[in-house]
């Protein structure tokens, strides 16, 4: 599993994820993700994908459901 260094915003391994993941629901615009399901995908542990999803919400890219699943937010490039 891999570890992000939490402490650098700006790590390009952390950066390279975050690229990673918001080309993953670009390119399936219907992909649905939980957590769990997140961290199988990108073998990350829970804590390092949980960062990568709450930098996308923070862009704007992704939003969370009410049921804990991450999908493309509407009108999103």
């Amino acid at each position: 599993m891999f570890t992000l260094t939490l402490d650098e915003p700006h790590d390009p391994a952390r950066n390279k994820l975050i690229d990673r993941a918001r080309g993953e629901f670009a390119e399936m615009p219907g992909l649905r993700l939980n957590l769990r399901q997140a961290q199988r995908l990108w073998g990350l542990d829970a804590t390092s994908c949980e960062d990568v999803l709450d930098a996308l919400v923070d862009e704007g890219v992704l939003t969370r459901t009410r049921d804990y699943a991450y999908v493309r937010r509407l009108g999103t490039p």
